[in-house]
This record gives structure tokens, sequence and C-alpha cells, in this order.
């Protein structure tokens, strides 16, 4: 029973240092890829932000106005029958 115990704590030892390594590999390679990132200006993060907002309330604006008359259309099949 002890070589089981043995052959058991070598394979998890084993696993662990394996997964330690692809971790560190996996941190080092992302740090490599974010120094190749070229970030937007403030200016430019402004700039879409308000791009994004204004997109979004005209879509909501839109899908509310739909909802508004589909709404308007099913009342009036609704009440005529």
């Amino acid at each position: 029973m002890k070589i089981a115990g043995k052959a058991v704590f070598n394979y998890f030892t084993q696993y662990f240092a394996n997964f330690m390594n692809k971790l560190s590999t996996y941190i080092k390679a992302s740090y490599e890829e974010m120094k190749k990132v070229t970030w937007p200006s403030k200016k430019e993060t402004t700039n879409y932000t308000i791009l994004v907002i204004i997109f979004s309330l005209a879509v909501a604006l839109f899908l509310g106005l739909l909802d508004y008359l589909f709404n308007l259309g099913l009342a009036q099949i609704i009440t005529k029958y």
C-alpha cells in the first residue's frame, strides 16, 4: 500500500508541476501580447463611448416605438372581435 501511495503522490506532484509550468508560460505570453496592443487615446475612448450611448438610445427608442405600434395594432384587433 505504501508503494501505491507514493505513486499517487508522484503523479500529482508531476501534474501540479506541469500545470504550474503551463500557467507560467500562458501568463508570460499574455504579458508579451499586451505590450503589442495599440491602446486608444482618451479622446478616442470618449468619442466611442458617446457613440455607443447614442446608438443604444436610438435602438431602444426604435424598439420601444415598434412595441407601442404593435400594442396598438393588437389592441385594435382584440377590440374589433
